[in-house]
């Protein structure tokens, strides 16, 4: 083999890893959990206002992911977002007064629910609500508030 066609044989196979890697790397960001073989338990929880928060979206306890958000839905009667999350089933010990937040990771990053765990000794099962909620803060309410704050003094 001559040197060119072994230059063209290395920058193919560097093309090819290069792709693979994009590959990687667009799965991780979108937050694909189709790979995931495990099915969990599903919870849900209300919240006033959910801000950004999506499918998919992670749902963590003390920063280790444990689950992920699979339906974002409506109430009419209660006038809150419903969330449905699948927990892995591991985690089957989580207490049943746990609180649920939704938080934002970074000043513009993708929102997620942190889970903290609360005192009973029954545990949260399949088809559970979680009572204790705080909703998402929204960036754009805050500003709006210190901005007619300001102009009210």
């Amino acid at each position: 083999m001559n040197s060119s066609k072994k230059v063209e044989v290395l920058v193919g196979a560097l093309f090819v890893m290069a792709m693979l890697a994009l590959v990687f790397l667009a799965l991780n960001a979108s937050n694909f959990s189709g790979l995931s073989s495990s099915k969990g338990y599903n919870v849900t929880a209300q919240f006033n206002n959910i801000g950004g928060l999506s499918t998919k979206a992670k749902v963590t306890m003390s920063g280790v992911t444990i689950g992920r958000v699979t339906n974002i839905s409506y109430n009419k009667q209660a006038f809150q977002a419903v969330v449905t999350m699948s927990i892995d089933p591991k985690y089957d010990y989580l207490p049943e007064d746990s609180q649920a937040s939704i938080y934002t990771a970074g000043l513009l990053g993708e929102q997620y629910i942190s889970l903290e765990p609360g005192a009973e000794d029954a545990s949260l099962v399949e088809g559970s609500n979680i009572s204790l909620t705080q909703s998402a803060i929204v960036l754009e309410e805050i500003i709006g508030k210190v901005l007619v704050s300001l102009t009210t003094k």
